[in-house]
């Protein structure tokens, strides 16, 4: 079996996958129109420098931009869009398939779709950069540095997703994934603080300094090769190369690795002590002493032991909980600014709502279950928002608590809560009907950020929906923050906290109902075969 055979799988399934199938067909000619639009504007912004003739600002413009594509491969699966699975790599586990061959046919298979083709159209601007500025040679290297940055992006993206869905499966190990993935996103802070502190005062020769040792990293090397044969720095291309090639071969063995695990199911397979009839938990020990001994509590107690031990769902409260803390943070920090960012704080409690847009699709087949109990629709929404919110409020709490110390202004810790609470409603609204109305169904894989084909774009689009209309509707409130300010520091909380009840309550109602009368067309739509 060659790699050719991947590719002509991956195709042969992607188009079984839309037929028949209309609202994936749409997402998907929706996610290629957009894909299209990103891809002239990354063109046309990595053309700019050529077209005005800038040997300098190509030399700053090409590795920064080149850098953000790369890091926007790493963290957009993670955190939006998710990868597409449609081989899902357990499927080949039995077959005698050497790891060279899986490895290169699973690599080659992932390069096909809309979002590589749109990277690589997108950064041809780079080529054309190079060849108005250097001649046909700089244009010709630059073609190689192009090539070798797509396959860059995707063995990162992969090799990091791999790795994070491996650690996620063994429970002993989620901390240090938590703590792995802080940790990268720190990382970005030194150079988003340098890039931006240095636009905001005009220091270029600050910023040419970033980009010029952006250049001599993978992130930026593959975009700056045909500068260095624009400036005559030759001898820089093949090292370039080099620490490219060399980085893609260290992710591509990484990945490797961790993929074989997951084949061989050792990911987190610890000794566990077998327990008989009699040491086992009675039923009613499974419901905390807090939850109320009814149908409420009994599924409200399952939704919260299912965020914490369903790698999707434990994949999604550990991205929440780094981006949530680290993205307000961040924002006031490289600003500059000692004001409140009541708008971002908005964004990130509808950014924790977002992880709600398709919950029954993470139970697949099992929502039956609830389907032939007859779970009223309101009591069913309501326990599984009460169990995510379990986790959700001590992290909104966390994260006022940093944007007061950071803004050094801890008297804003509760208007700074009730923003969150806010979005969180709002965002809520909306998000309980996209996921009676535009459920969709998840691979049978161990990786939590696979998708179908198709699943990407519907994932992306419900979670910029759910934040948009999150803000709008608190776009009165975002108002009276900045008019009242004085106000809002002590009114922020109840207010706040009432406003974005009424979302939910308003939303609950709506959804409830939905629900009651689409049960089994939602059975049918996230149970449906891959």
């Amino acid at each position: 079996m060659s790699i050719r055979h991947f590719v002509r799988l991956k195709l042969r399934l992607t188009a079984n996958g839309l037929r028949g199938q209309s609202w994936r067909v749409a997402l998907f000619v929706l996610g290629a129109v957009l894909a299209a639009i990103a891809a002239v504007g990354g063109y046309v912004a990595f053309s700019v420098a050529g077209l005005l003739g800038e040997e300098r600002a190509a030399e700053v413009v090409l590795p920064l931009g080149g850098a953000v594509v790369v890091l926007g491969w790493l963290f957009l699966p993670l955190v939006f869009f998710g990868v597409d699975e449609s081989l899902d790599p357990a499927r080949f586990a039995l077959l005698p398939l050497p790891r060279r061959t899986l490895i290169g046919g699973l690599f080659a298979a992932s390069l096909v779709g809309v979002p590589a083709v749109a990277t690589f159209v997108g950064t041809l601007g780079t080529v054309h950069s190079a060849a108005r500025l250097g001649g046909p040679a700089a244009a010709l290297v630059q073609v190689v540095g192009v090539v070798t940055g797509l396959l860059l992006c995707a063995a990162l993206s992969r090799s990091v997703t791999s790795a994070f869905a491996t650690a996620l499966r063994s429970r002993r190990a989620r901390d240090l994934a938590t703590v792995l993935l802080a940790v990268t996103a720190a990382l970005l802070g030194p150079l988003q603080l340098a890039a931006l502190a240095g636009a905001e005062r005009a220091d270029w020769g600050g910023v040419a300094r970033v980009a010029d040792v952006v250049a001599w990293t993978p992130l930026g090397a593959p975009y700056s090769m045909g500068p260095d044969v624009v400036a005559g720095r030759w001898w820089a291309v093949p090292v370039k190369l080099a620490i490219v090639l060399i980085s893609i071969g260290l992710l591509l063995r990484w990945w490797a690795a961790t993929l074989e695990r997951a084949m061989l199911g050792t990911a987190g397979n610890g000794r566990a002590r077998q327990r008989s009839a009699a040491d086992r938990p009675p039923v009613e020990q499974l419901v905390p002493r807090w939850l109320p001994a009814t149908r409420f509590g009994a599924l409200t107690a399952r939704e919260m032991r299912y965020w914490w031990r369903e790698s999707r769902r434990r994949a999604s409260l550990i991205t929440f909980s780094v981006i949530g803390v680290f993205l307000p943070v961040m924002l006031t920090v490289s600003s500059g600014s000692r004001s409140f960012p009541t708008g971002m704080l908005v964004f990130v409690g509808a950014l924790a709502a977002v992880s709600l847009a398709n919950q029954f699709g993470f139970e697949g087949s099992a929502y039956a279950a609830n389907v032939v109990a007859g779970v009223p629709g309101r009591v069913e929404l309501a326990s599984r928002v009460a169990g995510f919110s379990a986790y959700v409020g001590p992290a909104f709490i966390a994260i006022a608590v940093v944007v007061g110390v950071v803004t050094n202004r801890p008297v804003a810790i509760p208007a700074a809560l009730g923003a969150l609470v806010a979005g969180y409603g709002m965002a809520l609204a909306a998000v309980l009907s996209m996921s009676v109305r535009a459920a969709y169904a998840l691979p049978e894989t161990a990786n939590p950020f696979a998708m179908s084909s198709g699943g990407g774009t519907a994932k992306g689009l419900l979670s910029f929906v759910a934040i948009i209309a999150a803000a709008l509707a608190t776009l009165p409130l975002q108002l009276g923050a900045h008019f009242f300010h004085d106000v809002w520091l002590w009114a922020g909380l109840p207010v706040g906290t009432a406003y974005g009840a009424a979302g939910f309550l308003l939303g609950l109602r709506l959804a409830g109902r939905s629900l009651d009368r689409r049960m089994p067309e939602l059975l049918a739509t996230v149970s449906a075969a891959q």
